[in-house]
């Protein structure tokens, strides 16, 4: 892990309020940053950028594609659905919506081109969006005064930039829902996950989960999030959940935690699009060993994973996989359907059941209640920050909790201040495919409390 930039510091005072003041002073600040970089003139206004008038409201929707690590094609193909369908009955407020896309390629270089883009184009906001790369557009969008709305939450700085406003709890919440959930069930854990900045972030997350339960911290097991395959990695995983069956590990100060109820080992694969290929690599593998669980977050399986692993014989069969949002059969998902069934012209990139696409849904719901929210007012990027920032409290129809973001909600004692939704759903693997295992969601809020982040 050597060689790799390390993400800034996380933390800020529970008492930081995004008032208007101070987001104002953050743009200011950071618009420098733009100018010294865009070949757009630097006459720019913090927050004034286009959206006023009786233009079009321009928004944008990025996602990495065809690259060899995670990829998320089906979240830019449903927001242009999405502005199809918006169009069609009416627009927001009686504009027209214009979505603009672009492809991030897991690169922090054409992240920062995507954040100028959004910039020159005079984007309001950016919607319903995945990068990895929060240290490379952040500072184009705050420096703009651009809110960054329903970001997947695969970064740290999404939930502490004053103009993030996520509408999940991001890694951080599946994975503490997750341990908490295995420490009753596993004896030693194993989480396999990338070897990256996003990643690093994530054996705390699970470990939180985990000692919540009673149980001992995870195995970190690393990999390269690109590999075509995975076996050195699955073999090293089987082996440590089944070197000690039925007891939990000894850590570093010589502390032995609870095994679980069933005693036996858990493996949890969080490598995204590659997870599918571990998985391969781990059923060749798990011959040679006693029988052990899989467990995983979704956005490293969904169903095409599960189908594409073997169905019913998969050896996700019977696994727990936590998630943010209902399972896809669920009818509150209905609303989101109907627009793909009349928009989306049969874009086999946009499926109802892929956790980015549902994500883009939620953002874009909060999008338009913020844009209605302003009546017959300029839409700007500062009036849709400031109504956001102003208490608007926002209903995704069930899908989540009350949205509403503010900077002294309970998670910012531990660098999350804009971590608001802290839910999760706990699902599981039953005859080849996805159902809930309990109803309604599981706050992990006080869970994260007790992450270890430093």
């Amino acid at each position: 892990m050597t060689g790799r930039q390390r993400t800034r510091s996380t933390f800020l005072l529970r008492s930081i309020r995004p008032t208007r003041s101070f987001t104002t002073t953050v743009r200011s600040a950071g618009v420098l940053v733009a100018c010294a970089s865009l070949a757009v003139g630097c006459g720019l206004v913090p927050g004034a950028t286009g959206g006023s008038g009786d233009g079009p409201i321009v928004v944008m929707t990025w996602a990495p594609e065809g690259t060899a690590a995670t990829n998320k094609p089906g979240m830019p193909a449903f927001a242009r659905a999405y502005a199809r369908w918006v169009n069609a009955n009416g627009g927001l407020n009686g504009r027209k919506l214009e979505v603009l896309t672009c492809n991030d390629h897991n690169s922090g270089v054409d992240a920062a081109k995507c954040a100028r883009q959004a910039v020159k184009a005079g984007a309001v906001a950016v919607v319903g969006s995945y990068s990895q790369r929060s240290d490379s557009f952040l500072p184009y969008l705050e420096g703009a005064g651009i809110p960054y709305i329903g970001g997947y939450g695969v970064t740290n700085a999404e939930f502490t930039s004053p103009l993030s406003y996520p509408v999940n709890g991001g890694q951080p919440a599946l994975l503490a829902g997750l341990g908490k959930e295995l420490a009753a069930d596993c004896g030693r854990v194993a989480l396999v996950r990338p070897d990256t900045i996003a990643g690093d972030t994530l054996p705390a997350m699970l470990d939180a989960g985990l000692t919540a339960g009673g149980h001992d911290k995870a195995v970190d097991q690393l990999a390269a999030e690109d590999a075509t395959e995975y076996s050195v990695q699955a073999d090293a995983a089987l082996k440590e959940v089944t070197a000690t069956s039925g007891t939990g590990r000894t850590d570093d100060a010589g502390n032995t935690g609870k095994a679980g109820k069933g005693g036996g080992g858990c493996v949890v694969p969080a490598l995204g699009d590659r997870t599918g290929t571990f998985m391969d690599s781990f059923r060749r593998a798990r011959g040679d060993y006693p029988d052990v669980s899989t467990a995983t977050v979704l956005g490293s399986v969904d169903q095409t994973v599960i189908n594409s692993t073997g169905g019913a014989s998969s050896a996700f069969e019977g696994a727990y996989v936590t998630g943010w949002y209902p399972v896809a059969s669920d009818p509150r998902w209905d609303p989101m359907k109907k627009v793909i069934s009349q928009s989306a012209f049969s874009d086999t990139r946009i499926d109802p059941a892929d956790t980015g696409v549902q994500t883009t849904w939620i953002a874009y719901t909060v999008f338009r209640k913020a844009v209605e929210s302003l009546g017959g007012g300029a839409v700007t990027a500062d009036t849709v920050t400031g109504a956001l920032d102003d208490g608007l409290r926002i209903s995704t129809g069930g899908l989540t909790p009350t949205l509403r973001w503010e900077f002294t909600d309970q998670l910012a004692s531990i660098g999350f201040p804009r971590l608001v939704n802290a839910n999760v759903t706990l699902q599981t693997v039953k005859q080849g495919r996805l159902a809930a295992a309990k109803k309604g969601f599981v706050d992990v809020t006080r869970t994260l409390e007790d992450a270890d982040v430093d």
